[in-house]
């Protein structure tokens, strides 16, 4: 954002708060309806405007597109459904007060010979106006969704509705070129002829795309049958984070999970896996689909992404100053901002520790996040607030951050409030990271745990933090403002984090141009 030189130093290195801007606070409470082939559904976003929090979030598995193959027309239940949906949609915004919703309608409404007739009874009936988004359009949006996400992604985007899936390519925070097809499991479930049929199809469609958009090694998937996938690959290694957004696989991961669903009882996998009866339905489908899609576009890596048509709604009404944040520091620093005792403090508490880590720029943006949200959890019972910590990390609605990372986040703050690592219960999410990565984590928690000890007190003044690895000398540097600050309790969580760090201590006292030290 703009600003004077002074005013932009003021608020490194994590830049000036934008939930104060104007254009921020536009986006603040922000409704949107997709009406898409399958489903119906409403989602509120609220929150730090960047990176988005779930106000309400609601879908209707209606079906429009079902069996429009044989009629070409829209399913009278799902016209139902969706309607009843949407009129309800319609009067928990006016409820909220957050009208008018922004509503689209995609590859059944488009389609169906009856797709105007109906826009214009829901319109008619729910004031609500429509917006009927061609297939160029809604790749773009779906992509525009996964650099909410990801501002830095570059890849293929591919987002699987019910009638249609759409394709594009993402590079350098733009939309390349994108490109709509007819491969939606709802319209392949009744096409004739066969497994032989649609293996042709899909053959040919796919390789129509693949001369339509420059090719990329990594696939980000989103909708709903790309994430039932994902959970089902999830449930067949018992991985123990289950979040989908930046979930990660390999297409010979994929493969395979894609043949243990094929010797499954589908039923059976759909209590498992806690999925719809009307989704369950079309993964076998979309698998068939995906399978083409990697082996013609030569895919290495496949990431799952939470955000799509809805979300890039939202990064549409974003100015390009707010579009260009990080979406992990702006989320940690709103919860700072709502929920800690201390606003502001955490960029001091960065500062403060900073000395210790020498860590590429990935790491210390957890670090960042972990030093806005080293206090947002102190309402929790004292015994619980480690406990706490770390789920908040590891469940919370945070973008801009892999899985990694969300554990690596909730380790430290775990040692924010307690020396010991983390119980039983999270020995598995701990398993995905290597020592140095838990040592480190470690580490900051402990050091955020000290720093926390001068937080009352005009905490940049109260002195420094000195590290020096290969001396193996951890120096704390206090003003005489900060001495009686320095008592037991400080010097108890000092001599932690030395330990940690297999350092010697030495406390220097530096008062009126004269300096005294003592060694830890």
């Amino acid at each position: 954002m703009s600003g004077t030189p002074e005013e932009k130093d003021k608020w490194a290195p994590f830049g000036r708060p934008i939930f104060d801007d104007p254009a921020a606070r536009a986006l603040a409470r922000v409704g949107v309806i997709d009406i898409g082939s399958n489903s119906v559904r409403m989602v509120v976003f609220d929150g730090a405007a960047r990176s988005p929090a779930y106000f309400f979030n609601e879908k209707v598995m209606a079906g429009l597109g079902a069996g429009m193959n044989e009629t070409g027309r829209l399913n009278p239940r799902g016209k139902d459904r969706a309607m009843a949906a949407i009129r309800r949609f319609v009067a928990l915004a006016e409820g909220m007060g957050i009208m008018p919703l922004t509503a689209v309608a995609t590859a059944a409404m488009r389609v169906a010979e009856d797709g105007p007739e109906f826009k214009a009874d829901v319109e008619r009936e729910t004031g609500q106006k429509i917006h009927v988004i061609d297939g160029d359009e809604e790749a773009r949006l779906s992509a525009q969704g996964v650099l909410l996400g990801w501002p830095e992604g570059e890849g293929l985007v591919c987002d699987i509705g019910g009638s249609s899936m759409e394709l594009a390519r993402i590079e350098s925070s733009r939309v390349w070129e994108r490109a709509t097809s007819p491969l939606g499991p709802l319209r392949l479930q009744g096409l004739g002829g066969g497994q032989k049929a649609r293996a042709k199809e899909i053959k040919q469609v796919i390789a129509d795309l693949a001369g339509k958009i420059e090719r990329h090694d990594r696939l980000y998937l989103v909708g709903g049958s790309w994430r039932a996938i994902a959970r089902l690959d999830m449930l067949r290694h018992d991985y123990p984070l289950l979040v989908l957004q930046d979930y990660r696989m390999t297409p010979k991961s994929v493969r395979d999970t894609l043949d243990w669903i094929a010797d499954q009882d589908l039923e059976a996998l759909r209590l498992r896996a806690s999925l719809s009866s009307a989704r369950i339905s079309l993964v076998p489908l979309a698998g068939e689909v995906l399978r083409r899609l990697m082996s013609s576009f030569r895919i290495h890596e496949i990431v799952t992404s939470g955000y799509g048509i809805r979300e890039g709604l939202l990064y549409e009404q974003m100015p390009h100053r707010i579009r260009s944040r990080d979406p992990l520091i702006e989320a940690a620093r709103y919860a700072e901002y709502s929920s800690s005792r201390l606003p502001g403090f955490g960029r001091t508490l960065f500062d403060f520790i900073s000395p210790l880590f020498h860590v590429p720029p990935t790491q210390m943006r957890w670090i960042k996040a972990a030093c806005l949200l080293h206090d947002v959890n102190w309402r929790a019972h004292p015994d619980y607030r480690a406990e706490v910590g770390f789920d908040y990390a590891i469940r919370g609605n945070i973008g801009g951050i892999d899985h990694r990372g969300r554990i690596f986040l909730g380790l430290a703050l775990s040692h924010r409030y307690r020396n010991a690592r983390p119980g039983d219960r999270f020995a598995p999410l701990l398993e995905l990271l290597d020592e140095r990565l838990m040592h480190e984590a470690e580490v900051l928690g402990k050091a955020m745990r000290f720093g926390a000890m001068f937080s009352f007190a005009n905490p940049e003044r109260m002195g420094t933090l000195k590290y020096r690895p290969k001396m193996k000398i951890l120096e704390l540097q206090l003003l005489p403002e900060a001495e009686p600050l320095y008592g037991e309790v400080a010097e108890a969580r000092l001599a932690a984090l030395a330990t940690t760090l297999g350092a010697e201590t030495i406390v220097t006292m530096t008062n009126h141009g004269s300096t005294s030290q003592r060694l830890g």
